[in-house]
């Protein structure tokens, strides 16, 4: 992987002057120096060895100058990017800003684009450079809140469909169907023909019917479920989530900004901590508007379907339902179950379930510490009305937000953010991840035709 290769001890560090402007436009001429070697020699697949460890010094070198000028400037860059923070720039936004303003700084739009239509495998890992960004705001207090700020705001196009869905009580996305059924938000995941598995899309649409489930006024609570499938092995059964889509993930359409950050940022936190309505500090609690989350879950929650159980305020599962993230397994990091599984198991178990990929049935000792009950299908209906009814009581609002403070306070998710963003990309880029998706997608269709998800 380019991420870890060592540096050509060869080579100077870039140096720095202290002053902004100097070192911006000593880092632009030192990334193009040290990233020359990529243009003249073959695309990634069509590499020697040779060539392949000199595309990763290079790389390592422009990586490196990178962090140190992040590390003298990164408000003063965050300031200027954000007009001293009185704009709030999504995390896509805030990259091509820097982009622009900082030449070299992240990888700019066209080569980002020309990467996406790469398999994961064919890429020289510019996710790896907006993820060395994004880590250096997070680590700043100023900066790594205002961007969380951001990315609490409402997605771009959710404010333009809240009349409609306000008047109808319905809103059909492509992976999701959002329902208003008495003082509830039924958000029904409709991912059907890869059994709910996450990708770019759903992570979208959930952005968006989370939203609007904390616009409307009339909805009281959200509730989760995943819909009916088409999938042969579970047709017409429901099913919760089957984790990160494999298949998307090796045609590298899982991407940084849009997945593996940015559900962190979007929908989960946003079911954490609500929308953000009020950007003004001094606002305090009334800058957001929050309300409680119920989870159903139907034949298992995988991977990320686990990691959204840990944000809910209730959890109710059906008997033969089984939760895991078998992260270890798949060498990657499980989001931020690391930051929040231990408080519901315990340290020991939550080793055991993210270290060792051990599986949790619902109706276990075990399972009922990540869920709150384990219910019939014939009963399942009125449980889930039964937890809306409790949640939706006037001080439930107020009581977690309480509990967040204790539990997850803003700056614990902050610096947990800034290690998790690059660590996660340089596993998503490793060898051995991307040789054991591709095994798995090489037996999954073996066994299937066209599909490739966790099972």
């Amino acid at each position: 992987m380019t991420a870890g290769t060592a540096a050509d001890p060869g080579v100077p560090a870039l140096a720095l002057t202290g002053a902004l402007e100097l070192d911006a436009a000593a880092l632009t001429e030192y990334v193009t120096r040290a990233e020359a070697p990529l243009a003249s020699l073959p695309s990634r697949p069509d590499r020697t060895p040779a060539q392949q460890h000199r595309v990763g010094q290079a790389l390592t070198q422009a990586r490196t100058a990178r962090r140190r000028f992040l590390a003298r400037h990164v408000d003063s860059v965050y300031d200027m990017l954000t007009d001293d923070r009185s704009r709030h720039l999504r995390l896509a936004g805030l990259l091509s800003a820097a982009a622009y303003r900082f030449p070299g700084l992240v990888p700019d739009p066209a080569r980002m684009a020309a990467e996406a239509a790469l398999p994961q495998s064919d890429r020289d890992g510019g996710e790896v450079d907006q993820a060395v960004f994004c880590a250096a705001v997070f680590r700043s207090p100023v900066a790594g809140r205002h961007l969380i700020d951001a990315m609490l705001r409402p997605a771009p196009g959710s404010a333009g469909l809240l009349a409609e869905f306000r008047r109808t009580g319905r809103l059909v996305l492509p992976t999701v169907l959002l329902d208003r059924v008495g003082e509830a938000g039924q958000v029904t995941f409709r991912n059907v023909h890869c059994l709910n598995a996450e990708d770019n899309r759903l992570t979208a649409d959930l952005e968006t019917a989370v939203d609007l489930v904390l616009l409307d006024d009339r909805v009281r609570v959200g509730v989760l479920r995943g819909g009916e499938m088409t999938h042969p092995r579970y047709r017409g059964r429901r099913v919760f989530s089957a984790g990160i889509n494999l298949k998307s993930l090796r045609s590298g359409e899982i991407s940084f900004v849009d997945f593996l950050l940015g559900r962190e940022l979007g929908y989960l936190n946003k079911i954490v901590r609500g929308l953000l309505v009020d950007p003004h500090e001094a606002a305090w609690s009334d800058r957001t508007v929050q309300k409680p989350w119920i989870g159903v879950v139907d034949s298992f929650a995988i991977g990320g379907g686990m990691q959204l159980l840990l944000v809910l305020d209730r959890v109710i599962a059906e008997p033969d339902a089984y939760f895991s993230l078998p992260a270890a397994d798949e060498g990657i990091i499980p989001g931020l179950g690391n930051l929040r599984l231990t408080r519901l198991t315990g340290a020991r178990l939550a080793r055991r379930i993210i270290l060792g990929g051990h599986r949790v049935e619902a109706d276990s000792a075990e399972g009922l510490l990540l869920c709150d009950e384990v219910v019939p299908q014939c009963g399942m209906d009125g449980a889930v009305e039964r937890a809306v009814r409790e949640l939706s009581a006037p001080a439930v609002v107020a009581n977690r937000r309480m509990l967040l403070l204790a539990e997850e306070p803003l700056d614990r998710y902050r610096e947990y953010l800034a290690e998790f963003a690059v660590a996660q990309v340089a596993r998503a880029y490793s060898a051995d991840v991307l040789a054991k998706v591709e095994r798995r997608w090489s037996a999954a269709r073996s066994t299937t035709g066209n599909r490739a998800v966790r099972r």
